[in-house]
């Protein structure tokens, strides 16, 4: 079963995509549905700004895990998913500032930039925000020809400082209960320490 693994046929492949498409606009629809309802709780946009939050995190950290789960498998077609779920980080942080420009502040650019600068976890979670953008842009196969394969790996490493961003962000925020941030260091922490083996036995053999 696991060797049958390491290589798809392109119309299972394609069916994988499809469900994994599917499956990562399960957190907007049930937004969507908890809102139509309004069961959003006492607080609904905090509640809007949290959920966008971790789906950002959640989707950062299985695009870092591609590749290592990828070497540690030898489940090659996993790098094909690399795009697309990182594309969804993007979306979701995006729904993420959203919620906070338009319905927290309500396009209040004097607070914002106040906020910005005075909170520290606001100020971390607009760089990080602003740094994935040129992710997405060169997202597209164009892009990674018109960079070419070195200058576009050389920009997209930008991914790691991002990841350490939104975790921090995300501790920064919290007040009480720490259990979601501190899931998210361990496993970013193990993501780190996985390409470090790897790059340090890259550094040995050679």
């Amino acid at each position: 079963m696991i060797n049958k693994l390491k290589t798809l046929n392109a119309t299972t492949l394609r069916w994988l995509k499809i469900s994994v498409f599917i499956l990562a606009l399960i957190p907007l629809a049930r937004l969507i549905i908890a809102a139509y309802y309004d069961s959003l709780g006492a607080n609904p946009i905090e509640k809007i700004t949290h959920r966008t939050g971790y789906w950002t995190l959640a989707f950062l950290l299985i695009t870092l895990s591609i590749t290592p789960l990828r070497r540690l498998t030898g489940w090659s077609w996993l790098a094909r998913f690399r795009r697309m779920i990182g594309l969804f980080s993007f979306f979701y942080a995006s729904l993420h500032f959203l919620t906070y420009l338009v319905l927290d502040q309500f396009f209040d650019w004097a607070n914002i930039s106040k906020d910005i600068i005075k909170r520290p976890y606001i100020t971390v979670g607009f760089a990080a925000f602003v740094l994935l953008i040129p992710l997405a842009i060169t997202s597209t196969n164009r892009m990674t020809k018109w960079l070419g394969g070195k200058r576009w790996r050389l920009l997209h490493r930008l991914i790691y400082p991002i990841a350490i961003g939104g975790v921090l962000h995300f501790w920064w925020l919290v007040k009480k209960d720490i259990t979601e941030p501190l899931n998210f260091t361990l496993l970013l922490s193990i993501l780190f320490t996985i390409r470090l083996v790897y790059w340090w036995r890259g550094i040995v053999k050679s």
